[in-house]
């Protein structure tokens, strides 16, 4: 079984995104959490924020580095997960379910067909752990 949920779609930045009709949940992946260690903080956007593909839109903070999250498509900001910025330590209990970061209209579908799939991301990691 794959540790990265098939119906996500993945950037080689290492965030996901579930598509939902035209709405999409953003997080960042088993991988990039594993590298981070142990997150201790959280800063996510405003609702209403607007992002365009691949621009920063927080960071998360671990013991060990600051990482930039970055929008996997165009979107405005239509929810944050209040609960990992309380409790980051979510990000390492769960990246690919209540650990989400942001929710947002997706503004151009057609970016979607340039993200990876489950299959594609696994693979991307294997090379880039290889190097």
């Amino acid at each position: 079984m794959s540790t990265y949920p098939e119906k996500f779609l993945y950037t080689k930045e290492h965030e996901w995104i579930r598509v939902e009709g035209k709405k999409g949940t953003v997080g960042i992946t088993a991988y990039a959490q594993k590298q981070l260690g142990d997150v201790v903080f959280v800063e996510l956007p405003k609702v209403g924020d607007h992002f365009a593909t691949n621009e920063s839109f927080g960071t998360v903070e671990s013991v060990k580095a600051v990482s930039e999250i970055y929008c996997p498509v165009s979107g405005e900001v239509v929810e944050t997960n209040e609960k990992v910025v309380h409790s980051p330590e979510l990000i390492n209990n769960d990246p690919h379910g209540d650990a989400w970061l942001i929710e947002i209209n997706i503004k151009k579908p057609a970016e979607l067909e340039d993200l990876l799939s489950a299959e594609e991301y696994e693979e991307y990691i294997r090379e880039e752990a290889a190097e």
